[in-house]
């Protein structure tokens, strides 16, 4: 019989930044999918609350500790994931930096610094993925962009620029990578209520911009990302390469 849709039964995923947030729903979601997933984060003891939740579901799930911008642990958890498991298959490249302050306030140090963790790290993540997918001719890269690449605000430089550049990434994997049977694509994000955002949730002020703004009428709930990673994750994607899906209540294609 046919796998069911949707099914990511036997593979093998990395999800970064999936202490919490948005980087837990998509780790969760994709478990929830029968993948074996590999929750990262940088602090230990924040992801094992993670790890833990998703255990007591009956999930397999395992953390995996390293920060995304020092390039010497990145390798070393990448040659980690070789010896135990010989692949990887899927890749979903979530952690974020964000700076809210104008231009003139950011200095050089703080652009290299979005750049590096946004931009570079990304990159980093999926030449290291791509390279164990490769011998087996299969892989998913998904990379985490935001709708504040397209679209700008004042205030937002250095991670509109990220982004900006995140998503041209993902169209230059896609086509480097295609061939060889590896997929790359971006989740773009609206104004979703995560822990990060509790602020900006509770402020009236923006809660009438985001009303105004998105069709929807309201934040996204973190639980409604989960379903775009599986999807790009899974066969039924199979022939989507290079795409930006866009998860944000129609903010974007509204004026």
């Amino acid at each position: 019989m046919a796998a069911a849709p949707f099914s990511l039964d036997g593979k093998l995923a990395l999800v970064t930044g999936a202490a919490r947030g948005l980087g837990f729903v998509m780790a969760a979601s994709l478990a929830r999918a029968r993948a074996t997933v590999l929750l990262n984060g940088r602090d230990e003891a924040r992801l094992a609350p993670a790890v833990e939740a998703l255990r007591g579901e009956g999930l397999a799930v395992a953390p995996i500790v390293f920060d995304v911008a020092d390039e010497a642990a990145v390798a070393a958890a990448f040659a980690a994931i070789e010896r135990r498991d010989g692949r990887l298959d899927i890749l979903v490249s979530n952690v974020g930096l964000r700076d809210r302050r104008p231009i003139g306030e950011l200095s050089l140090g703080d652009m290299r610094r979005m750049l590096e963790v946004n931009l570079t790290a990304p990159f980093g993540l999926a030449k290291r993925a791509a390279a164990l997918m490769l011998p087996r001719r299969w892989g998913r890269l998904i990379l985490v962009t935001s709708i504040a690449g397209p679209l700008s605000r004042a205030g937002d430089a250095a991670y509109t620029a990220a982004k900006g550049g995140l998503a041209a990434l993902t169209r230059s994997l896609a086509v480097e990578y295609g061939p060889h049977g590896i997929t790359t694509n971006a989740i773009a994000p609206g104004f979703f209520a995560t822990e990060t955002n509790a602020d900006r949730v509770a402020d009236a002020e923006v809660r009438t911009f985001i009303e105004r703004r998105v069709p929807l009428r309201r934040w996204g709930r973190p639980a409604e990302i989960g379903g775009a990673a599986v999807f790009l994750a899974s066969e039924e994607a199979s022939y989507v390469n290079g795409h930006v899906l866009t998860v944000d209540g129609g903010m974007s294609v509204s004026f």
